[in-house]
């Protein structure tokens, strides 16, 4: 049975392959990315953005103070930017907007109270 089994002496030196923790870095690394994204996703509430019959609205602003709204009906996404330029035409008044001193916005529709 001695002569199939190949043991090394005590004088040999064993062989090691000097890339094989990089594997298992690998794996932690990836296992790390996709911890990160549920728990950033689970902390600011974006499990609607991944659901493809849910509708979003964002409103982002950059560094400059320039804004930008971000739509999402559905599986599509539409971006606009908003702009200083006062438009004009004819429509009717829907209702009233009114800013509270906590910075939320609240909209009071016009007309009979049902």
């Amino acid at each position: 049975m001695a002569r199939f089994l190949h043991l090394p002496s005590p004088e040999e030196v064993a062989e090691e392959d000097p890339l094989s923790g990089i594997a298992n870095l690998f794996d932690v690394s990836v296992v790390f990315i996709v911890g990160l994204m549920i728990t950033l996703f689970s902390v600011y509430r974006m499990s609607d953005m991944v659901d493809s019959k849910s509708e979003v609205t964002m409103v982002k602003t950059n560094a400059q103070g320039e804004q930008e709204i971000i739509v999402k009906k559905g599986t599509k996404i539409t971006a606009y930017k908003v702009t200083g330029k006062t438009a004009a035409g004819d429509g009717e008044r829907l209702g009233t907007a009114y800013r509270l001193a906590n910075g939320q916005i609240i909209y009071v529709p016009e007309g009979d109270a049902k």
